[in-house]
């Protein structure tokens, strides 16, 4: 079955500046133009042709359009008019443009070249530069680019598959509910609001695969180049209206599982012989069912306490886990918190210390509960260290806070029994005490050398002392250079970015990182690092212990507190966010990371139907074997993709399935396990593969792939592997898919149609291609980032979000539409918003109306606007509420707080703005959408030739 041609609105030139200019009308090339409608045209209609061979070729390679007449002079001018992007064909010449048709290429009937959703006028209409005549003006900020550059120009960006339209289209197809009832059911965009009913199959929000259809042969998949894989996130949030997980109770005998592969009970399973014994679906074994969970089966073979237990009609749930579930046989206690705060000079001097100190209490009145209780069972801890670690007594029975020095950071141990950790509540009087005391201890400290390692030796010591999980928020400010285990070297060397060298910079420079991580999942101890620095500190290396147990990184580069400026709102208000952004920012960014759902000590087991099974798994966590993925902790953002291999055929009748079993502690000290199941189908047909296949989960899966061969591959050989895989996958299509057409044509399937896009973004993202214009931290930073994102964090990662606010509805409480992220959708009498998930800017046009500057920044001219401020003035009128309330809305939906970064038109930091309109070329940084577009067309007919 061919799905719908797709639409779109006829392309058009970009606009001329300045009157019509008169001359000859310039002769249009000899060749269709591409168009989204209308047959190809009848013979006879085409326009004359005076070419001589040789010109005719030249033409064909370097197509020009035409320009349409000038629009009049007025304020809506757009920010492409200061033209910054030259489009140079791509390498190796181009093509000529693709035109685009749906899926099967059939082109929709009624039109003729030409007319209506052709490019530029009809031959003779006069319009366009005569050969020779001077280039418009240009606006005096940016540089021109070569007048044959922009003859080189393809096709008109409005033409090419929108993802903006996409994502409205899915969001007014699928939002609302969502039933999981149907095997290989392909679920909604990340980007849509739908609410989930449980109702068999696990919510796409926990599992989402790459592809809903799965062929029966290795062959079939091999053919396309498209990964099978899963992106995972056990404990994602859910959407307001979604029931949480419920909680099955099998007592002392445990949970009811499969004899022989170990999966347990799910809907999936088939009760056989009067329920007397089920039939595993995932390994085929039958296994006898336990007295005690017997119950008999209805005329159709259902069990007749089917909707009474979770694990028999939902598709997620959770199951209370027993002591041979626990390490030594004994139920764990709740997780703990340590603070590990460093008090070298550095951070004394730039203000870190003080702004700790002043709001770790408020933030503590956050900790999680376990279900039920008034008050939070985990139990909290402080170490501060410099060259050296000191702990600390907040035993309750003392009257003041004792420190406890050890000096020896190769030897490292605990000095005190108990009273490292207390709870909030027995111990809120000394906890506050020596947070007054710790600024004034240190302040007038010297010690500039400081130590990393040992003092996270410090913090696993103290957990293994207690006998529990936990986690480790790590403050820490410079390179560790004190002759401690740990200690670095500086190896920066920017240059080495972008070459084929750059590995030695971006892979770990002492296993030591990396094995204290694996000592720290051990244990169940995770590792938080937020990092404030302003100069090198090796990300890629200290990373490592933050990646190994499931943790994450923050980095607050040149981060300078000025004291109790530093004032952090709680979500509900974070638009008041002080001028100490990056104090502001740590601050939010500590409170979500302490209060957020969070797994403790876990293992998790990927298990699938006979003749599939997990290969490769990607993200933060590590493996100790091939089977069991180990997460000191895993929290409600992160993402594990794991990639499926063939064993066997597939039966096109059975289906695949796949349950995934997360063994782990809650903050109460429960042990339990969460159960997540899905039921994907199976095709013998290649087009059933692309017609039920997921783009943002693929684009997730092939970003981590790519991270990962760049650690072992030129940045040459993994760009061209991702090009060459991209034009694969459209090739399989085009040769087995699509009806017979011309080489011309580039067909993509409607569920893919916007994989050259993504592809073009992922290849010119900071975490792929930052070159020698960042710094060596800011790479690996990307890099680390990127591994453990889920799906909606990579979809705004690579594509950011544009949103006009100059023109918004006071009185919705709706985002704004986005728009496009071109530089041809910013005019210079808007305000736009742009975000990615890291970072977000407030782009002001020059021109923008008066009344909106005087009731957004107080001022009614730009010019006066004061760029450095990071928050916007709380203003008592409608737009200012309005305006701050969507950034408040955009920050919520966002796993960090993200600093707001003003930009005037024509301003230096107009540039960096520019390198997020990911439509756009970018000098030498990566090619326009339309040049990517053209270049994998070329890819493509390579490969099919």
């Amino acid at each position: 079955m061919q799905g719908p041609p797709m639409q779109g609105p006829p392309m058009q030139g970009p606009p001329m500046q300045g009157p019509p200019m008169q001359g000859p009308p310039m002769q249009p090339p000899p060749m269709q133009p591409p168009h989204m409608q209308g047959p190809p045209p009848i013979a006879g209609q085409r326009p004359p042709m005076t070419a001589t061979p040789d010109q005719l070729s030249n033409q064909m390679s370097n197509l020009q359009l035409n320009r349409r007449p000038p629009p009049p002079m007025g304020p809506r001018q757009p920010m492409a008019q200061q033209p910054p992007y030259p489009y140079p064909s791509p390498q190796g010449g181009a093509p000529p443009p693709p035109q685009f048709y749906g899926p099967g290429g059939v082109p929709p009937q009624g039109t003729q070249a030409n007319g209506p959703g052709s490019l530029g006028p009809p031959p003779g209409a006069g319009y366009g530069a005569p050969p020779g005549a001077p280039m418009p003006p240009t606006h005096p900020t940016m540089t021109a680019p070569p007048p044959q550059q922009q003859q080189q120009r393809k096709l008109d960006p409005d033409q090419m598959p929108s993802p903006i339209q996409v994502i409205e289209d899915d969001r007014h197809a699928h939002g609302g509910p969502f039933y999981t009832n149907k095997r290989g059911q392909v679920p909604p965009l990340v980007t849509t609001d739908f609410v989930v009913h449980d109702e068999g199959i696990c919510s796409p929000r926990f599992i989402r695969s790459t592809i809903y259809s799965v062929p029966c042969t290795p062959e079939m998949l091999r053919q396309t180049a498209l990964p099978f894989a899963l992106c995972i996130s056990p404990f994602a949030r859910q959407a307001p209206g979604e029931s949480a997980l419920p909680l099955s109770d099998f007592g002392e005998e445990g949970p009811v599982r499969c004899n022989r592969c170990k999966a347990y009970m799910c809907p999936l399973m088939q009760f056989i012989d009067g329920g007397r014994r089920f039939q595993c679906v995932f390994c085929k074994a039958t296994t006898e069912v336990p007295p005690s969970y017997f119950a008999h089966l209805d005329h159709l073979g259902q069990r007749s306490d089917k909707f009474q237990r979770p694990e028999l009609c939902l598709g997620s749930y959770e199951i209370v886990a027993t002591k041979e579930y626990c390490k030594n046989s004994v139920f764990p206690q709740p997780p703990a918190f340590l603070f590990l705060l460093d008090v070298s000079y550095n951070s004394i001097r730039n203000g870190l210390v003080h702004l700790f100190c002043s709001h770790i209490q408020s933030i503590l009145q956050e900790l999680p509960r376990a279900e039920g209780e008034t008050e939070s069972n985990v139990r909290v801890g402080f170490i501060t260290y410099s060259s050296v670690v000191h702990f600390y007594n907040l035993k309750a029975s003392l009257a003041q806070p004792q420190m406890l020095v050890v000096p020896d950071v190769h030897d490292m141990f605990v000095p005190l029994l108990d009273g490292c950790l207390v709870t909030v509540q027995e111990a809120s009087g000394l906890i506050d005490s020596l947070l007054e005391q710790i600024p004034v201890m240190f302040a007038e400290t010297r010690e500039t050398e400081t130590i990393l390692g040992a003092a996270i030796q410090a913090g696993l010591e103290a957990l293994k002392a207690a006998e529990c999980a936990g986690k480790l928020f790590v403050m820490h400010t410079s390179l560790p250079i004190a002759d401690a285990p740990g200690k670095l070297k500086n190896r920066d060397d920017r240059k080495l970015l972008g070459t084929d060298k750059e590995k030695s910079v971006l892979i770990p420079q002492s296993p030591f990182y990396s094995q204290l991580g694996q000592d720290c999942v051990a244990a169940g101890c995770c590792v938080d690092l937020f990092l404030f620095h302003n100069a090198y500190v090796d990300v890629a290396t200290i990373g490592q212990v933050a990646k190994m147990t499931g943790g994450q990184v923050y980095k607050y580069t040149y981060f300078q507190n000025t004291g109790d400026k530093a004032l952090v709102q709680r979500e509900s208000n974070v638009q008041g966010l002080q001028e100490d952004v990056e104090g502001a920012r740590f601050l939010e960014d500590l409170r979500r990371d302490v209060s957020q759902p969070t797994a403790f000590d876990a293992v998790m087991r990927v298990r699938t139907s006979t003749g599939i099974r997990p290969t490769d798994f990607y993200g933060n966590y590590y493996m100790a074997n091939t089977t069991d993925v180990e997460l000191a902790a895993v929290d409600c953002n992160k993402c594990i993709a794991v990639e499926i291999k063939y064993d066997d055929k597939l039966s096109e009748e059975e289906g695949a399935f796949i349950q995934v079993a997360l063994l782990y502690t809650t903050f109460g000290g429960q042990r339990r396990l969460r159960i997540h199941n899905l039921a994907l189908a199976t095709c013998s047909q290649m087009a059933d593969m692309y017609r039920n296949c997921d783009l943002d989960t693929i684009v997730n899966v092939l970003s981590k792939q790519a991270i990962r061969q760049l650690l072992e591959q030129s940045p040459r050989q993994v760009r061209d592997g991702c090009i060459g895989r991209g034009a694969q996958m459209l090739a399989a299509y085009r040769k087995h898919c699509a009806s017979p057409s011309s080489s011309g044509q580039l067909i993509l399937p409607e569920c893919m149609k916007l994989l050259p896009l993504y592809l073009n973004c992922l290849l010119k993202s900071d975490a792929l291609s930052g070159g020698p214009e960042m710094t060596t931290d800011d790479r690996s930073f990307a890099m680390l980032s990127l591994c453990s994102m889920d799906v909606a964090s990579t979809v705004a990662y690579f594509y950011p979000r544009l949103l006009p606010l100059h023109d918004v509805d006071v009185d919705s409480v709706d985002l704004p539409v986005a728009l496009r992220c071109t530089a041809e959708k910013i005019q210079e009498d808007g305000c736009y918003l742009l975000e990615n998930g890291i970072h977000m800017f407030l782009w002001i046009g020059m021109a923008v109306d008066p009344d909106f500057l005087q009731n957004v920044f107080a001022q009614p001219v730009a010019a006066r606007i004061d760029i450095d401020k990071t928050s916007l003035l709380e203003l008592n009128t409608p737009i200012s509420r309005r305006v701050r309330d969507i950034i408040a809305r955009v920050r919520m939906e966002r796993q960090r707080c993200m600093r707001l970064t003003l930009v005037r038109q024509g301003d230096k930091m107009e540039l960096v703005f520019r390198q997020f309109l990911v439509e756009d070329r970018h000098g030498d940084l990566g090619p326009s959408y339309v040049d990517f577009l053209c270049h994998l067309h070329k890819e493509i007919r390579n490969l099919l030739s």
